[in-house]
């Protein structure tokens, strides 16, 4: 583990960039963008978009150490380039941004109201890799639907199993249990998840770091003894379908949890602007969305 990254984690304002969109999701994310599915006839050609979307986004200005603290890659944005460096070197070295990697493979089919992870293969080799390229840590991302006991149950039980074998490879894992905001039950959720989440904390062993992506509580400071955790390096919060303004006002109700936004970060940006529109946006984001971050 890198004990300049670890530090900045641990000491430094800011919230976490969460770039990591993935083959499911990517036709999405461009499509908001401003990218059509008629702009690319296969994968490869939509990962290029896609790349240059990030990268537009990773070598702006305003994207920086200043007040992004991390960022989230998915797989294939680990592997390729910014100018003439592998994005993770480049995130820290040119913008003291700590880059974390997406592990997960996508989600089951729901059952017992979760939707559990798909399993991982060679996990151990991807984890390997990810340091290989100067990766800090990692996200995995399961969803509970309803407050099933079983399925949170297990939704929890999956995600500190893996997150073992992450810690062991000197990584530290962001375990991502989302829960859906549109549930009806997701108050009960939240009152299942917490004790779940705090007794699997306490079974770590000492100096074991994980990170908590959770979403933002109907209640707020809910989730304020799993910040407090000795075995917890940060809680962050995922913007889950809300608005920027509606997950910046849920998050500032919430003391020392930051964001980790993906689409409220990029709301607003678009192919089309020109270069000062662009970065004038994004910035604006930043600003709103770090603002946040600091109650």
């Amino acid at each position: 583990m890198n004990a300049e990254q670890l530090q900045k984690m641990q000491t430094a304002p800011g919230f976490i960039a969460a770039l990591d969109q993935s083959g499911g999701s990517t036709p999405k994310a461009l499509r908001i963008y401003g990218i059509g599915e008629d702009a690319y006839s296969n994968d490869e050609e939509m990962f290029d978009l896609v790349h240059q979307m990030r990268t537009r986004i990773m070598t702006s200005p305003s994207f920086n150490g200043d007040r992004i603290l991390g960022s989230i890659l998915f797989e294939n944005t680990m592997d390729r380039m910014i100018g003439n460096k592998l994005t993770a070197k480049y995130l820290w070295e040119d913008k003291q941004i700590v880059p974390f990697l997406k592990v997960d493979k996508g989600l089951e089919e729901e059952q017992n109201g979760v939707q559990l992870m798909k399993p991982i293969p060679n996990l151990n080799e991807l984890l390997e890799r990810a340091k290989e390229r100067g990766v800090f840590g990692t996200k995995m991302r399961s969803v509970i639907k309803s407050a099933n006991p079983a399925g949170i149950q297990a939704i929890v039980e999956q995600q500190f199993d893996i997150a073992k074998t992450i810690l062991a490879a000197g990584l530290v894992p962001i375990i991502e249990p989302e829960i859906d905001i549109h549930s009806d039950t997701k108050g009960e959720c939240e009152q299942l998840l917490k004790p779940l989440l705090l007794d699997q904390l306490d079974q770590l062993q000492d100096g074991q770091l994980v990170m908590l992506k959770l979403t933002l509580p109907d209640q707020p400071d809910f989730y304020a003894e799993c910040i407090a955790h000795p075995n917890v390096l940060k809680v962050v919060a995922l913007s889950g379908g809300y608005s920027r303004e509606e997950a910046n006002a849920l998050l500032a109700q919430n003391h020392n949890m930051v964001a980790s936004f993906s689409r409220a970060l990029t709301e607003g940006l678009n192919a089309q602007q020109t270069e000062e529109e662009f970065h004038a946006m994004l910035d604006e984001s930043i600003a709103s969305i770090f603002e946040a971050s600091q109650t």
